[in-house]
């Protein structure tokens, strides 16, 4: 890494660090039984309010890591496109180079 000036190491760091962060939600995602439910700071649910897209989101991207595309689908119909986006982003971030 010959030549990094301090606002390079900076952004390096912060890359991984989102990089670290999608990809530990993904694998809790994956190891968190979406049948149980899963604990939450949802506003929603703290209000009573039965119905919450980010949650829906949260248990279709579970269902899908658990391979069960169906229950995926009827959680949250985004939930696929989530979770490629997710990948998309933390491969996007592995390969680009440090300016």
């Amino acid at each position: 890494m010959k030549g990094l000036n301090r606002e390079s190491v900076r952004i390096f760091c912060y890359r991984y660090f989102e990089v670290i962060i999608w990809t530990s939600a993904l694998l809790l995602l994956a190891l968190i039984s979406p049948v149980d439910g899963h604990s939450s700071l949802c506003p929603f649910k703290a209000l009573g309010i039965p119905f919450c897209p980010g949650c829906g989101l949260g248990h279709s991207i579970s269902w899908l890591l658990h391979g069960e595309p169906i229950a995926s689908f009827h959680a949250h119909p985004l939930g696929w496109f989530a979770v490629l986006i997710l990948l998309y982003r933390i491969v996007t971030l592995i390969r680009k180079p440090i300016v």
